[in-house]
């Protein structure tokens, strides 16, 4: 049971209502002007890589390894082997990205608006789907720790920025109308601490805590994937492989570094 749940909410809140920020930057960046932002995903992939396979991995066999001594090596590759469908499963039903014939603005006519303003709705939907998995993962790490849940919630928050962007910009581009794209790009990030109420209310009233170390390898799955499937592809989109592999690194060295810092 978590006693203290109010700050691992907020975590999510945050990083959540970083996709409003990328809406807000819809209004000042232009599309081909985003190197920052290929580091800053390429980061975002380092710190959730680096802190899945050594932070999270040990706290889920931690909690496991009390309750099933002899089978928790297997019950955390299930529950990696579960994330991993997870992910899978929406980007089956649901891709993260839009088909591009739909964002052809060649012409100015109604016609056109229209198949803009619908490639933006279809990304919102996608990319709120996406994000709620994200909410329960951040939740769950940061009620098992805090330290490592605020590096897991930044890297989320760095992620969804670019998502943001990926909302406002057709929106803003087919309605003209600010509110309108700030709209969307607020509610894609809030299905996250939507993820985190459902992860709570899963953990105080049906869940023993031995279940949640099985939850935390799915995570795993789920922070795995997100890397290579979205944030790594993302990053080559906005800059190059030398922007991405530098973020990488970056990523690696300073929650490594910052980890060491905080533990120690």
């Amino acid at each position: 049971m978590i006693k203290n749940w109010q700050i691992p909410l907020l975590m999510t809140v945050l990083a959540g209502l970083a996709t409003l920020l990328g809406g807000f930057v819809t209004f000042f960046v232009k599309k081909n002007n985003m190197k920052v932002l290929s580091l800053g995903l390429g980061f975002s992939a380092g710190v959730m890589i680096f802190v899945s396979f050594t932070e999270i991995l040990s706290d889920a066999k931690n909690l496991l390894a009390e309750h099933f001594p002899n089978s928790f090596h297997w019950l955390i590759f299930a529950g990696f082997i579960l994330g991993v469908i997870i992910s899978k499963l929406i980007d089956t039903f649901l891709p993260d990205h839009v088909d591009e014939d739909l964002f052809d603005e060649s012409g100015e006519t109604p016609e056109s608006h229209h198949h803009i303003k619908r490639a933006g709705i279809m990304t919102a939907i996608a990319i709120a789907i996406h994000n709620f998995p994200e909410g329960l993962g951040t939740f769950l790490v940061t009620s098992q720790d805090l330290t490592l849940g605020i590096s897991v919630a930044l890297a989320i928050a760095l992620h969804n920025i670019p998502e943001g962007i990926a909302v406002a910009l057709p929106i803003y581009h087919a309605t003209g109308k600010k509110r309108y794209a700030i709209w969307y790009s607020f509610w894609t990030g809030m299905t996250e601490p939507l993820g985190a109420i459902i992860g709570m209310g899963l953990l105080y009233w049906f869940l023993p805590q031995a279940c949640v170390g099985f939850l935390m390898a799915a995570v795993i799955g789920i922070m795995i994937y997100i890397a290579f499937d979205t944030l790594l592809p993302l990053s080559h989109e906005y800059g190059d492989w030398h922007y991405s592999i530098a973020g990488i690194m970056s990523g690696i060295i300073v929650i490594w570094a910052s980890l060491l810092l905080l533990n120690h």
